[in-house]
């Protein structure tokens, strides 16, 4: 049986501009300036620099067609409202490190090459036939960006045949492989696995009777090796520590990931810049914001001069006053664009003073074993805003300090009790762990059991499994993996 009835209910909705603040609050420095751009390019009555003196004070009143019948609504636009020179904001007295002829300056970027336009390049110096070189190109193109070939002969042979229509052997394929693809630069490049890669560097090198040693190891105890069963390779090979030691050393050298070693790689190096600066001051902490945060934003001068010839024309056409609804428009967007950055400003500003004061002593000493305990809700409480809001500003924000460039979200850390009772962070004990295992004698490393005891001398009583877990969050491999001879 069908049945309607009313309920009331109460449901909260964030507008479109309070998405887009959120968004903003969100971005770091350079995305940021991207997003300013991109806003500037879009509305044209959004400008930036200094402010021009003269301004429009009048009101545009509603007015009526010719005809007296159709009256086009322009709610009373008063540039005023969009123009913000009363008051000068503080960011305006700060230097930026920018003239004002450096503002048309652009950075100029080197293209460069790829890693594979360059192994691409290298392949047209061999003197290949046509089925030789469309089978070298295959290969060059199936290396991943560390430099790997990580399939299968099989399946390369069957891909040139549907996608190449090179009808071809694995025995072909492989000799191509060796004979071309492995002499490329860097050397190592076009492997299939990790010991490949490591003896095709040492085959590379002069041949002295360490590396003739390191080639056999590999190739015939590569898992003894990685394992690091010294004893074993000791009794296996006939050699004395010494010789071992040095093997050990020559394989150290090599590069596990050929790949990456190129500088004109496909990635894209990013350079962080802070979104805050953190100085210390006669022995006090003083915080500002980036410059680059704070642009300076007016209404164009432009529009001033459409609206203030609108006003004073005294025959208004219906094209006219479409055109000063449209620059409405744009003006509330390029308004609320400016209040966005100053309450943008002020969210940062205010989230980041809340932990730098939550955090005052190790930031003054730069010592981690003063980081206190500190959640989101513990910055969200005290600046009386959202935990959202704390997440985004410190999830994507770099703060300079004269101990190095951090993010702000690694000054973040749960707390655990020590034997008196009292909260200590967990970076405080993460940080002791790695103090004790740097100081361990790496021909007997501790295990996590030892370690864990360890720690509780310390006074941190801490399980076996939170230790392995914390010593995996610091990337410590265990303790067979640490042991060197």
């Amino acid at each position: 049986m069908l049945k309607q009835s009313l309920n009331f209910k109460l449901s909260q909705k964030l507008s479109p501009q309070q998405i887009q603040l959120m968004k903003m609050i969100q971005l770091p420095t350079q995305a940021f300036e991207e997003r300013l751009k991109q806003e500037i390019e879009e509305n044209p009555a959004l400008d930036t620099g200094k402010e021009e003196s003269d301004e429009f004070d009048g009101d545009l009143e509603n007015e009526f067609d010719d005809d007296g019948t159709e009256k086009i609504d322009t709610e009373d636009i008063n540039i005023d409202d969009y123009l913000s020179d009363d008051d000068i904001p503080t960011y305006k007295t700060q230097a930026n490190n920018y003239s004002s002829d450096d503002e048309e300056k652009q950075v100029p970027y080197a293209a460069g090459k790829t890693f594979h336009q360059s192994l691409q390049e290298q392949l047209d110096t061999f003197s290949l036939n046509d089925e030789e070189n469309s089978i070298a190109e295959f290969l060059v193109g199936s290396i991943d960006d560390s430099g790997y070939i990580r399939r299968d002969l099989a399946d390369l042979v069957d891909d040139l045949a549907f996608t190449q229509n090179v009808f071809t052997t694995e025995e072909k394929v492989e000799k191509i492989l060796v004979k071309v693809v492995h002499t490329l630069d860097p050397v190592g490049v076009g492997a299939r696995d990790l010991k490949e890669c490591l003896i095709i560097q040492l085959k590379s090198k002069t041949a002295t009777d360490i590396r003739e040693l390191a080639i056999k190891m590999l190739e015939t105890a590569f898992d003894q090796f990685v394992k690091k069963h010294y004893a074993k390779l000791l009794e296996k090979f006939t050699i004395d520590e010494e010789a071992l030691k040095n093997t050990i050393a020559e394989i150290a050298k090599l590069n596990p990931k050929p790949g990456s070693s190129y500088a004109g790689n496909n990635k894209i190096a990013e350079q962080i810049v802070p979104d805050f600066s953190m100085r210390i001051l006669d022995g006090e902490l003083d915080l500002t914001l980036n410059s680059r945060n704070a642009p300076e934003l007016h209404v164009s001068r432009e529009y001033n001069n459409m609206l203030k010839g609108y006003q004073e024309s005294t025959e208004k056409s219906k094209s006219q006053k479409d055109a000063v609804i449209f620059i409405k428009q744009k003006l509330d967007a390029a308004k609320w664009f400016i209040d966005a950055i100053k309450q943008r400003q002020q969210t940062l500003m205010v989230t980041m003073n809340a932990i730098m004061q939550y955090q005052y002593d190790y930031f003054l000493t730069g010592d981690e074993r003063k980081l206190r305990p500190m959640i989101l809700k513990d910055i969200a409480d005290t600046i009386h805003m959202d935990v959202s809001t704390v997440s985004r500003v410190a999830n994507s924000k770099y703060v300079s300090t004269p101990y190095g460039t951090k993010l702000i979200k690694e000054f973040f850390s749960e707390s655990m009790k020590n034997d008196q009772g009292e909260d200590v962070s967990t970076r405080e004990i993460k940080k002791i762990l790695e103090t004790v295992v740097g100081e361990e004698d790496k021909r007997k490393p501790y295990t996590d059991d030892k370690l864990s005891v360890l720690l509780k001398e310390e006074g941190y009583p801490i399980a076996r499994r939170t230790v392995a877990k914390y010593r995996e969050q610091l990337d410590i491999p265990v303790a067979r993996l640490r042991k060197e001879i």
